[in-house]
């Protein structure tokens, strides 16, 4: 019931919730000990230690459903599949340990988890904190995304945080040119 309403919300917001739904048992899991060279940051320790149960997707907790299908953007790279928490996203908090979005990438019928994402709409953030001040979490600061924008989604903050693989161009940018949306 969670999991349909948080669904639900994303479709509310202006998300276009995936046309299908992943079958998570008939998925295999791929766990890559990749080196992240990335270490130092204790947003990295931190979102690694909430999110090691959820590398295999059939273990996602109850309310994050797949939306957006695997998105791919206009530079090099991808994002994958963001597995949403609506609830989490309507709460106007922003903590480590909570993703409002699990990332995963799929490849031949596997799904890897590759980061996470933290999202909160601008309006909700602004009706409990002052204009400005923008959300931080461990020492990073949200992206604005003004609307219009390619999500249909009002003004928004987010972070990506590839805690699961490795991004050439850092930690905490957009877009991972080690993540493919090719083979879905």
């Amino acid at each position: 019931m969670k999991h349909a309403r948080s669904i639900v919300f994303a479709a509310i917001l202006g998300l276009p919730v995936a046309g299908w739904v992943t079958s998570q048992k008939s998925l295999d899991v791929v766990h890559s000990n990749v080196h992240l060279g990335h270490t130092d940051s204790v947003l990295l320790a931190k979102v690694r230690e909430a999110t090691e149960p959820f590398r295999d997707v059939r273990n996602a907790p109850p309310g994050y459903g797949p939306a957006l299908g695997c998105v791919s953007g206009p530079e090099a790279g991808a994002m994958g599949v963001h597995f949403i928490n609506g609830d989490l996203v309507g709460d106007a908090v922003v903590e480590a340990e909570h993703p409002e979005a699990l990332i995963y990438e799929f490849k031949n019928g596997a799904a890897r988890l590759v980061g996470v994402e933290y999202i909160v709409l601008s309006d909700l953030w602004h009706s409990k904190h002052a204009l400005n001040d923008p959300p931080v979490l461990e020492g990073q600061l949200l992206h604005f995304n003004d609307t219009p924008n390619r999500f249909g989604l009002p003004a928004f903050y987010e972070l990506h945080v590839w805690a699961w693989q490795d991004n050439p161009n850092g930690a905490f940018v957009d877009w991972n040119t080690k993540v493919s949306c090719e083979g879905q």
